[in-house]
Formats: structure tokens, C-alpha cells, sequence
């Protein structure tokens, strides 16, 4: 199944969610990636329905103009993306993503809320998971918390201070 929807300008930044399981937080990372110029992939099975109301809800009246795109082939979707603009979010990578740089155009890629990214992607691009730092007070951040913070930082290194908003 994929669905895609037209993008109306340059997109530089792709967030990519491998089966999430929540839709209140899918919704919440579309619009956010609305709102920073990102274009959303969903990949897998996704644990709801792309009509579901919390969804919606969540994603407000912008849901429908997020640049979407709904595959269900994880590793397909892998195979043709060059490697160094793919980072891959893990709470038990080594790396920070705070001491690397994020090329435009660069794939950010996240796992479902209760169990992250299939061990394939860990065994077959080990050297491309990233964490971000975070106390050991707890285990996880929220995981529409983790792409703002993934896709703020990707703004930052990129604008280089300057303002991304149309006024």
C-alpha cells in the first residue's frame, strides 16, 4: 500500500517511522514535520488506521497537507537511500546525535513507541544508530519528543541560524 500525497515545494529533510504503534504521536510528528519542512514516511504495519480519529485529532486540521508517503516494504524502502544521509534513532546506540553532522536531505528514521527498530536495521547498519542524550532517570523520550528534537537539530545545523518561516 502506498500512498503519497504531492509536495508543493523542496523538501529538505525526511522523518521516517517504522511501524508505530500510536497514532496520537504519528499525527503530532506530521504536523511537526509540516511545520520544520519535512516530508513523513510511514513504513511497515502501522498499529492503526490512516483514518483514525486520535490521529486526526492529534495531526489538527494539518494532517492533510503533511507530504506522506505509506510503505509497506521496510527493507525496500532502504535499499536505494544513500547511507550516510540515513540516521537511525536508537536508545542503545553508542553515538550521540549531537557530534555528527546532518546533511540535507537526510533520512530520520525512528522505531515504534514499544519496541524500536527491527534488529535487521540494527545488524545490517550498525554504524549509522544514533542516540539522543538524555539522563538515566529514564529509559525513552516520547517518541514525537525524539523527532522534534532529531528534526530541530537537522533545522539548526542547516539554516545556519536562519529563519525557515514564509511570512
Amino acid at each position: 500500500m502506498k500512498k503519497e500525497r504531492t509536495i508543493s515545494h523542496e523538501v529538505p529533510y525526511k522523518v521516517v517511522l517504522v511501524e508505530p504503534d500510536i497514532p496520537w504521536n504519528t499525527g503530532n510528528v506530521g504536523r511537526t514535520c509540516l511545520g520544520l519542512n519535512a516530508e513523513l514516511y510511514l513504513l511497515g504495519r502501522l498499529g492503526f488506521s490512516l483514518e483514525d480519529r486520535y490521529l486526526k485529532r492529534s495531526g489538527l486540521d494539518y494532517w492533510s497537507k503533511v507530504p506522506l508517503t505509506v510503505q509497506s516494504d521496510i527493507q525496500a524502502f532502504f535499499n536505494d537511500k544513500p547511507l550516510e544521509k540515513v540516521f537511525f534513532f536508537s536508545t542503545k546506540a553508542k553515538k550521540s546525535y549531537y557530534e555528527t553532522t546532518v546533511p540535507s536531505g537526510a533520512y530520520l528514521v525512528f522505531g515504534a513507541e514499544t519496541k524500536g527498530l527491527p534488529a535487521f536495521l540494527h545488524q545490517q547498519y550498525p554504524e549509522r544508530f544514533f542516540k539522543l542524550p538524555i539522563t538515566k532517570a529514564i529509559r525513552s523520550l516520547n517518541l514525537s519528543t525524539s523527532v522534534g528534537m532529531a528534526l530541530g537539530e537537522a533545522v539548526r545545523q542547516n539554516t545556519k541560524g536562519e529563519s525557515i518561516c514564509q511570512i
